[in-house]
């Protein structure tokens, strides 16, 4: 199917991909018109390895040191892009850039391997919604836009990748994620946070509004409001809310990753106000826990 152009939903360790040949132009137009998806917001293009990726995008010695640390895994690299590479330019949102990830699931490897191409593959949602962690939650917001979902369980880090940008001299975070800050520091030294323009975004997960649940979303609550259910973390909840979900009773950030969207979809329901939920450490996986929720609670177009 993804041979013929077709668009196939499959699981990564971070979150569902919406899969389609990022070789052909055809194909990457239905998953920006699956998704609801503008057009000025790139793609990450998913391959087997780092040889398919050197194939695709120019590897300095450092891309090429953070690839064989962090891949395969939740890291994507924002590299300048092969002229022979052959990704469509609208997976790159016309950029000289292109993203690049190399998923550690073993479906994903397999269907990799297997599809012999890269595979174009933003999360498999309808655009600025809650990202899909399981199969079901996939077919809820797809329906019949998707061709055919391969489910390979829940995803275990359950948030997308970090994505650092090294196509010029300064290496830059354009969006946390599964990889934390300080690993990607311990490799190498520094980096700067880039803030970029949400109209020309240079990755994906950079608009203002993004991960939203249909219900309004506040942070760092401590207190009931009337109505509202609570995304609650650690041990002790406050009372009041209408109902309970505990991203980790014990503050594992891991654990408390994994859960955040299955639980912000359980949790979105009409009878509900809104959704709170309690304050996260900013450190380590909390840093991307607290960007999605700061995307989700920003006001909506």
């Amino acid at each position: 199917m993804l041979r013929a152009g077709r668009v196939v939903a499959f699981p990564t360790e971070t979150v569902y991909g919406l899969g389609g040949d990022a070789t052909s132009d055809a194909a990457v137009a239905r998953i920006f018109a699956a998704k609801g998806r503008p057009r000025f917001n790139p793609l990450i293009v998913h391959v087997a390895d780092l040889v398919a990726a050197e194939a695709i995008g120019e590897f300095g010695p450092r891309a090429r040191d953070l690839a064989r640390r962090f891949w395969p895994g939740p890291l994507t690299l924002v590299l300048r892009r092969r002229a022979t590479s052959g990704i469509s330019l609208l997976a790159c949102a016309g950029l000289d850039t292109v993203a690049i990830r190399v998923p550690s699931h073993p479906v994903a490897q397999a269907l990799l391997c297997e599809t012999g191409r890269p595979l174009a593959a933003p999360s498999a949602n309808r655009s600025g919604h809650v990202s899909p962690t399981e199969a079901a939650h996939v077919a809820t917001e797809l329906g019949k836009r998707v061709d055919l979902i391969l489910d390979g369980g829940r995803c275990v880090v359950g948030l997308e990748s970090t994505v650092l940008d090294l196509s010029s001299a300064t290496p830059g975070l354009l969006r946390p994620g599964g990889a934390t800050l300080e690993e990607i520091a311990r490799s190498l030294g520094w980096f700067a946070v880039v803030e970029t323009d949400p109209a020309a975004p240079r990755s994906p997960g950079q608009l203002a509004s993004h991960y939203a649940p249909r219900l309004p979303l506040r942070k760092d609550a401590v207190a009931a409001r009337p109505g509202e259910a609570l995304l609650a973390f650690g041990a002790r909840t406050p009372p009041g809310f209408a109902e309970v979900l505990n991203l980790s009773e014990t503050g594992d950030l891991a654990e408390a990753a994994a859960n955040l969207f299955a639980m912000l979809r359980r949790l979105d329901r009409a009878e509900f106000t809104g959704i709170a939920v309690m304050p996260i450490p900013e450190h380590g996986l909390g840093r991307a826990i607290n960007d999605r929720l700061r995307r989700a609670a920003a006001p909506q177009d």
